[in-house]
């Protein structure tokens, strides 16, 4: 759906996007993950056919994003992270006018707004003046109003800032839902944990650049620097860590509360034999797990340089 290359943009001396290359395969959720400054708006407004890039090349679809930008608007929705709303407006005139706007016909936007509110869950605020709505419901409302013409690829710059836990929530079922209906979604969003659970694949950007990017695996295979034993019994303690100290050679290990964490760079072969040794000796062991980075640990590893 999405191939970029060699993306820079300049302004002035302020490199913002920094010979980027990346791409976006056709349904996938992809995760645009950096800190402020990144580059990451930069990038959005560029695909959106709202910003011209210094050089390089994006095509969306097949379409040179440079070249056809009115095709481009056709294949896009673009939701930005501060969207301008019209508050004296009711909830389906706000829809019809930017469905108006793509040239579409008054029956087909008749049709059109009744399923984007019923989609979005606002039909019960059809008739509601935008300026009424709740942060939450003006965010679903935005989203609609970069779907009125079914775009291929939507661009969403944090659809969910600002947004209560439940109004999160929605939002990220909502996504799920577009998904499903063949809808390629490129999102950014400063709430790692929900990306993580959402998105097929992750890039994190610094400085304009890209640092990692793929599927949520391969980013955590290619930031691990060492596993990590996660253990916790019922009781016996001291008798677990006397077989981790037998097994691992290690002088001393100290349970707190009967739980260890502790680095592990053996095989999978060892842990089935520590676990069955575990076991054997009567131990009551609750849980036995290989600890994972989350996406905010290799957040935080990769924006500080440790992997280039």
């Amino acid at each position: 759906m999405l191939f970029i290359e060699n993306l820079c943009k300049q302004y002035g001396k302020l490199t913002a996007v920094d010979n980027l290359s990346l791409q976006v395969d056709t349904g996938a959720i992809f995760g645009l993950v950096g800190p402020n400054g990144a580059g990451k708006t930069t990038t959005m407004k560029i695909l959106a056919a709202l910003l011209t890039p210094t050089s390089g090349k994006a095509w969306i679809a097949g379409e040179d994003v440079s070249a056809n930008p009115a095709r481009i608007r056709q294949l896009v929705g673009y939701m930005p992270d501060f969207f301008g709303v019209y508050d004296d407006l009711k909830v389906d005139e706000y829809l019809d006018f930017y469905a108006a706007s793509y040239g579409i016909s008054v029956r087909e936007r008749r049709m059109i707004i009744g399923d984007l509110l019923e989609l979005v869950d606002l039909s019960h605020k059809r008739q509601a003046y935008v300026d009424s709505l709740s942060r939450g419901m003006k965010q679903r409302l935005c989203l609609a109003r970069s779907l009125v013409h079914d775009p291929a690829l939507l661009i969403l710059d944090e659809p969910a800032s600002g947004l209560d836990p439940r109004a999160r929530v929605e939002m990220r079922e909502l996504l799920k839902e577009l998904k499903s209906m063949g809808k390629t979604i490129i999102i950014s969003s400063h709430i790692l944990p929900e990306l993580a659970e959402l998105c097929t694949h992750i890039a994190i950007m610094e400085a304009g650049r890209l640092v990692v990017s793929g599927t949520n695996q391969e980013i955590v295979e290619h930031t691990r620097t060492g596993r990590t034993l996660q253990i916790r019994v019922m009781d016996q303690g001291d008798a677990a860590a006397l077989i981790l100290q037998e097994e691992l050679g290690l002088t001393e290990i100290s349970f707190i509360n009967n739980s260890l964490e502790l680095p592990f760079n053996g095989s999978n072969e060892e842990l089935n034999h520590i676990l069955t040794r575990m076991v054997k000796s009567g131990i009551p062991v609750v849980s036995f797990s290989e600890g994972k980075n989350n996406l905010e640990d290799i957040f935080m590893q990769v924006t500080k340089g440790v992997v280039q």
